[in-house]
């Protein structure tokens, strides 16, 4: 029978409405101004900081709306900014320096949403506010760090094959200069080094002395893992922030554009991003007096450290491995359920930590933390400078010879061995890196690019459901229903897909998609009243219409898409925002206007005899 659907069409159309709604709700609950308390490294946050924080509000007579602990983060809320500021002032007195208090806007969507994983649109920097960084990553430190480690493989290799050497320096950019004691050693020395060199460097002879240039494939690679390993440390520390929706990308060859929406507090945010970190791994000296070191009798070849609970410890200066080598780091648990960390290296790595500890089994070893903070400060060259903070984050006794793969055990708790393997993998920072660029976005002007962009939504569809009322009548009201439908979608789903982020330019885009879901109902609209001009019954001049306007209405879309997609493989981040909402209005845009539109004619109209239609 022309004009009915089966029961299972309505079903499915019933059943994507109502996960429409759901997914689209959360976003008319807003946001609570809120404060995040994190553990800063073997820090826990546990019941225990929750008495402490509750505590601390009490005294000072400040009320939150709520106070909880998930996935080993406090949060607590509150009822307007300022109150918001007062508490994190109270807080970050109260806890100290092992805790990170950190402001955030956290989402009021009732528990009953939440049960369902359903959660507001994350919103970008243009609408919600927050601070944008360009940071500098400094290649010429990445490049003299590789010259650096190149020395040490050399000393390493030459005395393993017992090529004698008067001295290896550096005497330019990406050359380092190795002097042997005698012609016939050099050429040795010339041999051996050029069945190693691969495509690192170009080895080149004159009399006693070898000269190692980087090549500039190596150099390139240097330069690029150098960019690729701070992205991944900067968005690791991102996460201290509490940040919901970061942005953390390449912008040219060396630098780092990082966008926080949501940041109230730049200064933290400055601090923690703009550190400079790397790791280092040494022997502990236990042949001389540890009491010595500490009155000032340091040995030539040792160097004094503190641990983190202030503990002294000797090490050997000679650093065994950098973790410049580490690829991975992972927290687990060994074979009595005692926390530990994983520790992965690389070909290169896995062979200097072979050699490193095969003759040093059953010695302890120590894991050195170094910062590099800013000063607040400017040198003389106008750069902010950086101080070196140094503490030992691990002491741990070498069981066997290690390889590529070794565990660090000793740890107190599960949450301390999360956050060792968080520093590892985010520690092997190869060059500092400088903030050149700072921006703010305050949040009142976010409030009002989103009034302006739903000001605009709403204009316009209020003109369009009057237009499609007043010209199309009943099958108007239809369509004006599906227009509903579709933007409810558009939210739906937005707040569906876990990267997704709406920006002004988003909005731009669910206001276009508004006038393109009337389109095809415009098409199919004008084809039935063609069909009932031509004198063909009311049945059959809807099935027509929506049949043969189906191929213009997907061509049209079709061509669309195509241009969504090539906006966002090519765009930048506002150009993508608008890509994304375009390409989902789009699908739901063709889905509303021909199934659900389809869907309520057949329902009102088919299978009964009607003689005219209201059109």
């Amino acid at each position: 029978m022309l004009n009915k659907y089966p029961l299972w069409k309505y079903l499915m159309l019933i059943v994507v409405v109502v996960i429409g709604f759901l997914y689209a709700a959360p976003n008319l609950y807003g946001e609570d101004p809120a404060i995040q308390v994190s553990g800063v490294r073997s820090a826990v946050v546990d019941n225990s900081t929750l008495d402490k924080v509750r505590a601390a509000l009490k005294e000072d007579g400040i009320t939150a709306k709520s106070i909880a602990v998930e996935n080993g983060l406090l949060l607590a809320r509150f009822s307007d900014t300022e109150t918001q500021l007062k508490a994190q002032e109270v807080v970050t007195k109260a806890m100290g320096d092992d805790y990170s208090v950190a402001l955030n806007l956290a989402p009021a969507t009732p528990a009953w949403l939440r049960d369902v994983h359903a959660s507001p649109m994350k919103l970008g920097l243009d609408l919600r506010g927050g601070v944008h960084f360009l940071m500098q990553v400094d290649m010429p430190e990445a490049i003299t760090k590789a010259e650096n480690d190149l020395q040490t493989d050399l000393r390493t290799n030459l005395r393993e094959e017992k090529l004698r050497y008067t001295g290896i320096r550096r005497i330019g950019e990406g050359k380092i200069k190795v002097t042997l004691r005698d012609d016939e050693t050099a050429e040795q020395a010339e041999t051996f080094l050029k069945k190693s060199a691969g495509t690192d460097y170009q080895v080149d002879r004159d009399g006693k002395d070898v000269v190692l240039t980087l090549t500039p494939t190596r150099i390139k690679e240097i330069r690029e893992y150098a960019l690729s390993q701070n992205i991944t440390i900067i968005r690791n520390r991102v996460n201290e922030l509490g940040v919901a929706e970061p942005l953390v990308q390449r912008q040219g060859t060396d630098r780092i554009l990082v966008e926080l929406p949501g940041v109230q507090d730049t200064a933290r945010a400055k601090e923690i991003l703009g550190a400079t970190a790397t790791l280092e791994f040494h022997l502990v000296d236990t042949q001389h007096d540890l009491g010595d070191a500490l009155n000032g009798h340091v040995p030539p070849g040792s160097v004094l450290y503190k641990s983190r609970d202030g503990r002294p410890v000797l090490a050997e200066k000679r650093i065994m491995l950098t973790g410049d080598h580490i690829q991975d780091a992972q927290s687990g648990f060994d074979e009595y359920q005692r926390p530990q960390v994983n520790i992965k290296l690389d070909s290169q790595g896995g062979d200097m930590m072979s050699r490193a500890t095969k003759d040093n089994i059953g010695k302890p070893m120590a894991t050195v933390f170094i910062e590099y903070k800013p000063t607040g400060e400017k040198g003389p060259d106008g750069k902010p400078t950086l101080k070196k903070v140094e503490e030992v984050i691990q002491v741990a006794t070498i069981q066997a010879r290690l390889g590529r793969s070794f565990r660090i055990t000793g740890i107190n708790t599960p949450q301390e061995a999360h956050n060792l393997s968080l520093l590892l993998r985010a520690g092997a920072l190869l060059a500092p890196i400088q903030i050149v660029e700072e921006r703010t976005v305050g949040p009142s002007l976010g409030a009002q690019n989103i009034q302006d962009g739903m000001n605009s939504l709403i204009y316009g569809s209020i003109a369009i459901l009057i237009f499609m009322a007043i010209y199309y009548r009943a099958f108007g009201l239809v369509a004006n229903l599906a227009l509903v439908m579709n933007v409810v979608l558009i939210v739906g789903i937005m707040s569906l897909i876990p990267g997704a982020t709406l920006t002004l330019p988003g909005i731009a885009g669910i206001v276009l998609t508004v006038g393109m879901s009337v389109d095809a109902n415009v098409l199919i609209f004008e084809r039935i009243r063609e069909e009932l001009n031509a004198g063909v019954g009311v049945q059959k001049a809807i099935h027509n219409g929506y049949s043969n306007a189906l191929s213009t209405i997907a061509d049209a879309n079709i061509t669309t898409m195509i241009t969504a997609l090539i906006l966002f493989g090519i765009g930048s981040g506002p150009v993508k925002g608008f890509a994304v909402t375009l390409a989902i209005g789009i699908l739901t845009s063709m889905f509303t206007a021909i199934v659900g539109t389809r869907a309520v004619i057949n329902l009102i109209y088919g299978g009964r005899r009607v003689e005219k239609l209201s059109i």
